[in-house]
């Protein structure tokens, strides 16, 4: 069979894996070109066919062309009647309709705009994140209700509704609705793993993470300014107090002793984090005496690793000062594991055409064990490197600590230090 058209898309978007299922339930074949966002898109003859250069874009083999996601999917449903996504029925229909738009204004909507606030993309504002997640759990709760008495939500077999539903609820699962509130909508987990695990959709849509918490906004750690040295008090002794003061002690409850972090139990190291970051600090990063030199010296590999980290969704990316305040945000995140962590992440490339990545020095074998403290550290995908044995490993960790890393062509444009 030949292809239907051409769509111009980045895998992990909703919409795209909802127009790719639609194809393989339809049986339609669709030709997904290679694109580049930011990129392709800005370029004078992807405007000629789409003039606002946004994805995803279909390119029918007949000529004719379509942007949004939602009308691609129903366009490329009704080429295959018989394939029911549209419903056997005007009401049917009508209903896959509503259902559609439901999913994109009820609960997608509030989902990226919480996204964009976590992730540094807008400002951030408690209220309009409590309000939006507010009027997503009433839209979940709707659809909880309705759910309880039909496996899918127009009529007995799969349409465009179920497919738009589960590309929008694979994003809700791993952002807003954690655990304490998928207590409360079990019958759309399983309306979410049923369908995301049918025959023909399973690659398309991947593994689900579900979160265990709810993504939440860490506000930057503000510098506070070096306090004047204060001037030398006399020390006065202080009156003993009396024997019968001692029972005022017996109503004080002890408090509570930290939990320990088991990374502090890890054998001791001979590598010393801070010294290393006094060496980075301080030193040229390559170079005889530089710190890359001191790295390989002294660094244990069986107290510490060494991790690539990547940001996964790359294609979220605009302008690269606010990647970069993304990368600020992660590393305020990440405060709680300043003892055990050393990192250089920078964005690379530029406006519109950027990806973040970098590396991280770390305690112990285990990356997640030490990242973890960061709401958003799921966002990203850990590497470990060999950077003693692997030369491309090597070259990629030194690039990332000398600010010249390049990347598929993207060079280094703005970085941060974790330290």
């Amino acid at each position: 069979m030949a292809p239907v058209g051409k769509l111009y898309c980045v895998p992990g978007m909703r919409q795209t894996k909802t127009i790719r299922s639609v194809c393989a339930l339809a049986g339609l074949e669709l030709e997904i070109p290679e694109y580049a966002h930011f990129q392709d898109n800005q370029q004078p003859e992807f405007l000629a066919k789409f003039p606002h250069g946004k994805i995803p874009a279909f390119e029918g083999a007949n000529g004719f062309k379509l942007t949004e996601g939602a009308p691609i999917a129903q366009y490329l449903a009704g080429l295959a009647p018989n394939s029911g996504l549209l419903g056997s029925t005007p009401e049917d229909a009508a209903l896959v309709n509503q259902w559609v738009h439901f999913f994109e204004t009820e609960i997608a909507l509030q989902n990226e705009v919480i996204t964009g606030m976590l992730m540094n993309y807008v400002p951030y504002s408690k209220g309009v994140h409590t309000s939006l997640a507010q009027l997503q759990l009433r839209g979940l709760i709707t659809l909880e209700t309705y759910l309880s008495t039909r496996t899918f939500l127009v009529g007995d077999r799969i349409t465009l509704a179920d497919i738009t539903a589960a590309s929008v609820l694979q994003r809700v699962v791993a952002v807003t609705a954690d655990v304490a509130v998928r207590a409360k909508l079990i019958n759309t987990v399983r309306f979410l793993e049923t369908i995301v695990h049918q025959p023909k959709l399973e690659a398309i849509f991947g593994t689900t993470e579900y979160a265990e918490k709810a993504m939440q906004y860490v506000p930057p750690k503000k510098e506070k300014a070096p306090a004047p040295p204060a001037a030398p008090k006399e020390k006065k002794e202080k009156p003993k107090k009396a024997v019968e003061d001692d029972d005022d002690d017996d109503n004080l409850v002890p408090e509570e002793p930290k939990a320990a972090n088991p990374l502090d139990s890890l054998p001791k190291s001979t590598f010393n984090l801070e010294d290393w970051k006094r060496a980075y600090s301080n030193k040229d990063t390559r170079g005889a005496d530089g710190s890359l030199e001191w790295f390989y010296a002294n660094f244990d590999k069986e107290g510490f690793s060494v991790w690539r980290v990547d940001f996964k969704y790359n294609e979220e990316l605009t302008i690269v000062f606010m990647s970069s305040n993304q990368v600020g945000g992660f590393f305020n995140r990440l405060d709680a594991s300043r003892k055990y962590l050393f990192a250089s992440v920078g964005v690379l490339g530029e406006n519109n055409a950027s990806v973040i990545s970098g590396v991280l020095i770390l305690r112990g074998q285990d990356a997640s064990a030490v990242v973890d403290c960061a709401p958003d550290y799921e966002s990203y995908n850990y590497t470990k490197l060999d950077v003693f044995e692997n030369q491309q490993d090597k070259a990629f960790f030194e690039g990332a600590l000398a600010w010249d890393l390049e990347v598929d062509g993207k060079k280094w444009a703005d970085g941060k230090n974790f330290k």
